[in-house]
């Protein structure tokens, strides 16, 4: 498929869509699968590139995957699970960080692991460190050699006490995958509790683990001697329907998300509500609408949860370049999340970043040279423009940018957001955009 689309900006988008899983939970409870010993069903699959790397990757490692795309539904059995070969690995896992949460499980059912190179996207450093060291704690040797890192658990792999410094998703993930089959109890301190963290946590019950978790992000984990598949529906995408919200916003357009569920939505609500925007909580979904009128410039500071998501940031700054006013976003989760903003700036956005903390609060990025906070002053109207994608969330923000621009953008680069929304030209030519891929 042609890495092209051109869009014909300047009208409201108008319509109902829908989203199923969450990207950033999906992916994680496939990898769970390796943990079990008998089959696992996931239920609530969106079609997105991620679901087919990790599907690749579990089949190169033995797991017989079965995808029913339009129910929506996987079927995992890991009953013959082995040694993948480094290359094909590394093929298969192209660009995405997946690999490295496949450590714990495979050093529980086959002693060794191996992860390629990691990709991503360009987001900030994102080290892998957390990761290795965990496993470390735990009792893996691992051995960086120049295609990877191969890891390997001479005995079983001992539960341990685990502080982050900070409440990384990808670590507390990695620390749940390892602990659960490990021998003795496991306190993470430091964890995250993202919404996909607890859906996570909830499919490992499911399948025999025994997983506290404290009010104070400190989660327990009681390792046992063996876990069964599990039937679980994955949480609904937050992130996708923040996005069509913002999309709604800076459009001037009215979109009911059907799937999209409030209580993890909370944050971004207050939000959305407190730039002029209007919200309808119904019983499968929920609409957003732009009210008419003038939006408002707010001041906003992303964080770990339950705080304002950086996720939700890139899409929400698109439409605050047509609030009226200073809207300050200080963002404190990734140092270089900033950098879409020069495409935004060329369609007439005007945006300034800055190395300073400006929110209420100083952050760990603080004095070390990152552009890690913008000011954005509107309203401006944004002008066609020819685009590159620099990454998922940034990539989505770009698109909303040229559907609220008059005339013709090129964005390239469209690819990468096939790995995290589902069918979205199908879902943009239902609120009437008018795009073609190139």
């Amino acid at each position: 498929m042609n890495d092209l689309l051109y869009v014909n900006g300047g009208n409201p988008l108008t319509g109902t869509i829908t989203v199923r899983g969450a990207k950033n939970f999906v992916s994680k409870s496939m990898v769970a699968s390796l943990l079990g010993e008998t089959p696992s069903v996931l239920r609530n699959v969106p079609q997105i590139r991620d679901v087919k790397v990790v599907s690749g990757l579990l089949d190169l490692h033995g797991v017989n995957v079965k995808y029913d795309t339009d129910a929506g539904i996987l079927d995992l059995d890991p009953s013959n699970v082995e040694s993948a070969h480094v290359a094909d690995i590394d093929a298969h896992a192209g660009s995405s960080r997946i690999p490295i949460l496949f450590c714990g499980p495979l050093l529980h059912r086959l002693g060794e692991a191996f992860i390629p190179d990691l990709g991503g996207c360009r987001i900030g450093d994102r080290p892998i460190n957390y990761h290795l060291d965990i496993l470390r704690q735990f009792g893996a040797v691992v051995d960086k050699r120049p295609n990877g890192i191969h890891l390997r658990a001479p005995r079983r792999l001992q539960g341990t006490k685990i502080s982050l410094p900070y409440p990384s998703v990808g670590a507390t993930e990695q620390t749940l995958l390892t602990a659960v089959r490990a021998d003795g109890i496991t306190e993470l301190s430091g964890a995250a509790i993202e919404p996909e963290i607890m859906d996570l946590i909830a499919v490992l019950q499911k399948m025999g683990a025994i997983i506290s978790v404290d009010t104070d992000r400190v989660i327990r984990i009681e390792g046992v001697d063996r876990l069964e598949g599990y039937t679980h529906t994955a949480l609904n995408d937050r992130i996708e329907t923040a996005s069509w919200a913002s999309a709604a916003l800076a459009t001037g357009g009215d979109i009911t998300v059907k799937g999209a569920t409030q209580p993890e939505m909370m944050t971004f609500l207050n939000t959305f509500r407190k730039v002029g925007g209007r919200f309808e909580v119904q019983d499968d979904g929920i609409r957003f609408w732009h009210a008419g009128g003038d939006l408002k410039s707010i001041v906003l500071e992303t964080d770990v949860h339950p705080g304002f998501m950086t996720d939700w940031q890139q899409p929400l700054v698109v439409a605050l370049t047509q609030a009226t006013g200073l809207s300050i976003v200080h963002e404190t989760v990734y140092e270089n999340r900033f950098g879409f903003t020069d495409a935004l700036r060329k369609m007439g956005a005007t945006i300034q970043v800055y190395k300073e903390c400006l929110g209420g609060r100083d952050c760990r990025f603080g004095q070390r040279n990152f552009h890690h906070s913008a000011v954005v002053s509107g309203p401006t109207p944004l002008s066609a423009a020819d685009i590159e994608v620099p990454d998922l969330r940034g990539g989505f923000s770009h698109l909303i940018a040229a559907l609220a621009a008059k005339g013709q953008s090129t964005v390239r680069g469209i690819g990468l957001i096939d790995r995290g929304y589902e069918n979205f030209q199908d879902k943009l030519e239902a609120l009437g955009a008018e795009v073609v891929r190139g």
